[in-house]
């Protein structure tokens, strides 16, 4: 058992997960990433590993699983330590067509995550998300904050376009897929990071989290979709999207208030730029892409 030999923890602060992380030392100075979880959870992080062994099986660069069970503060999970930096920092720092390219790897290895398939019998897609739209628009209705425009047009752009679920395949999912889940090992290699949000799901509405990307690097954000696609884009793919990222916007606002005014703030302005992207959700190709032959 690797984690009976760890001699030394340092935490690791970042991140918005309900797991306490460290960088674990053993005494033959070797580095893991360590990663504990209450025991309620213990079932839930099971599955997680082993979904993890089941990408890291088709080549992904990520944190790979090497041990998990249970210990005195609950369940653990020991992974690859990544020695290198955040993604988004060092992305930024790069030509319009180095982010691209890395974009592009992005694109590439999402689209091997999705080979793996949902279980058979789940719920169609439709009726899942269609139930989390309710709630998020519930959520949204009944927060004491509201959006200061725009929200109008975000849930006429809802209502519009919920019959695009219909027929929507579904597979494994990452849940949580954007540049602050991707680091840039020493290498140079984009790796990823943090599946402990993986669910099944339609494969593109995994995309939901491009907002993030987008602001940071929006070439990075173009090549991740032309990776994903080989350069082809479905037109209906920029439709749903702009739907999972409505249905994600309206949500925000509410969860923000959770975390304080800086959270709100964050969330208030990246709704306002969502609007721009989509000149108010008149048009469904987002302002942000970036075609390869303009970069």
């Amino acid at each position: 058992m690797i984690y009976e030999k760890i001699v030394q923890t340092t935490p690791i602060e970042k991140g918005w997960s309900g797991d306490k992380k460290y960088c674990a030392l053993t005494a033959d100075g070797q580095k893991y990433l360590l990663r504990i979880s209450s025991i309620e959870r213990a079932e839930r992080k099971k599955r997680e590993f082993t979904q993890m062994q089941r990408v890291a099986e088709l080549g992904i660069p990520m944190c790979l699983p090497i041990e998990c069970g249970l210990c005195e503060q609950g369940f653990y999970s020991l992974q690859s330590f990544i020695e290198g930096e955040d993604a988004e920092p060092y992305i930024q720092k790069l030509t319009p067509a180095r982010q691209y390219a890395y974009g592009l790897d992005a694109g590439k290895v999402l689209a091997r995550i999705h080979t793996i398939p949902a279980p058979e019998g789940i719920l169609a897609w439709s009726d899942r998300f269609n139930a989390k739209i309710d709630r998020k628009i519930k959520m949204y209705a009944e927060c004491p904050l509201k959006y200061e425009h725009g929200d109008a047009e975000m849930l006429d752009y809802i209502a519009g376009h919920r019959h695009l679920l219909d027929s929507r395949p579904q597979t494994y999912q990452h849940g949580d897929y954007h540049i602050g889940n991707m680091m840039i090992d020493a290498q140079g290699t984009l790796t990823i990071i943090d599946f402990d949000r993986d669910d099944y799901g339609d494969p593109w509405e995994e995309f939901n989290r491009i907002v993030w990307c987008a602001q940071a690097a929006p070439h990075f954000a173009s090549g991740m979709v032309d990776g994903y696609f080989e350069g082809k884009v479905p037109p209906e793919f920029w439709q749903l999207l702009a739907l999972y990222i409505c249905s994600n916007t309206l949500s925000s606002l509410p969860w923000a208030i959770l975390f304080g005014e800086k959270e709100i703030e964050v969330m208030r302005a990246q709704q306002a730029e969502v609007l721009v992207w989509y000149e108010n959700m008149k048009k469904t190709l987002p302002s942000w892409y970036v075609m390869k032959e303009k970069i």
